[in-house]
């Protein structure tokens, strides 16, 4: 297999994989489910936090499926992600979520650094710092 190819193909799997992990979980936040209501209860952004989270991850989901917007939804993924691990550490969330004495051992937490790490490597293949360096000496030039 030629390199290039490799490495398209390993950068679609990383695309599907974290789109996977953000559309699963909006049924969760979507239809009112206890975990997700005790979640978003114990970091205070209950109900307007569980659907602005979840409509956010639906947007990033689907521009991971799209030629250049994944780009995009790596970014916006990568922010997401943060987030999420940061309350799981940070909060009394914890990172093994209890709800009615039924644990997640963790997979929540997981997921969230999982879709992170994968989307940091996405924001590295698709050469964010090379791009930025691009649009400010592009913009040096007009002046």
């Amino acid at each position: 297999m030629k390199e290039k190819r490799k490495y398209r193909t390993v950068e679609m799997l990383l695309r599907i994989v974290t789109a996977i992990i953000l559309i699963q979980t909006l049924h969760f936040k979507f239809s009112g489910h206890p975990q997700a209501i005790h979640i978003f209860s114990t970091i205070g952004m209950e109900p307007w936090g569980r659907y602005g989270v979840g409509a956010i991850e639906l947007i990033a989901g689907i521009l991971f499926f799209l030629p250049n917007y994944w780009k995009f939804a790596s970014v916006i993924t990568s922010g997401l992600m943060l987030g999420a691990i940061g309350f799981h550490l940070f909060t009394p969330l914890g990172v093994k979520v209890v709800v009615d004495g039924v644990s997640d051992n963790g997979h929540l937490f997981a997921m969230a650094i999982a879709a992170l790490v994968f989307s940091v490597i996405l924001i590295w293949r698709a050469n964010f710092p090379q791009l930025y360096r691009e649009c400010l000496k592009k913009k040096n030039e007009v002046k």
